[in-house]
């Protein structure tokens, strides 16, 4: 048993420090999402600064999951392997996003229209897919944890997660989209900041044991 702790120890550490970063990039994102829906920051920097935060959201949740999974016991590696699979969908899918609105769109008072992220646009429909996909990962994560103690909070905030989904996608695909429209899925912000600060907790915790 000792054994197994010293060669899972790295892996601890790792997924706290990729859901650490994750965690302070999620927190950044909900500030400047509230900060431009207030009307205190404006173009192009709350743009700037949603899909800077967002880009280092989704690479290092990715890392976290895949530590998860090398630390989840065999008999449950099906779920941790599903959401490690959803996790690099989602960040596939929004990092090509975001990389494109950072270098290719914003620098330019005259970009290219079709790779400029506008409601029911090419790389809005990327988005949807992507935040999509991690509510998947986070459904699929749910078995992984016990239903005691700090896993027990995990579980919940991870479902909890994953049943804002559907007003995530409620919200992308919606005909009409309005800023009240993007307030439907506000508990995005509790459900996704709350999760990665408990994965980042629970990587922290067993790192101690």
């Amino acid at each position: 048993m000792k054994k197994g702790f010293f060669m899972e120890k790295p892996l601890y550490q790792i997924g706290f420090w990729a859901a650490f970063v994750a965690f302070v990039a999620v927190v950044g994102f909900d500030i400047a999402q509230i900060l431009q829906i207030i009307g205190m920051l404006r173009y192009p920097w709350d743009e700037i600064l949603i899909y800077g935060f967002s880009l280092f959201i989704a690479t290092p949740f990715m890392l976290s999951l895949l530590a998860l999974h090398y630390i989840t016991p065999e008999e449950k590696r099906f779920w941790s392997h599903a959401a490690v699979l959803f996790a690099v969908m989602y960040a596939i899918f929004v990092s090509f996003n975001y990389v494109v609105q950072l270098t290719a769109v914003l620098p330019f008072t005259d970009p290219e229209p079709v790779l400029i992220q506008t409601p029911h646009s090419l790389f809005w429909t990327a988005d949807a897919l992507g935040y999509i996909a991690l509510g998947f990962a986070t459904l699929f994560a749910v078995p992984i944890f016990a239903n005691q103690g700090l896993q027990k909070w995990l579980r919940w905030f991870f479902l909890a997660n994953a049943l804002v989904t559907p007003l995530i996608a409620f919200v992308y695909f919606y005909p009409d989209f309005s800023t009240t429209l993007l307030l439907l899925g506000s508990p995005w912000i509790v459900t996704t900041t709350g999760s990665i600060f408990l994965l980042a907790l629970f990587f922290w915790s067993r790192s101690k044991l």
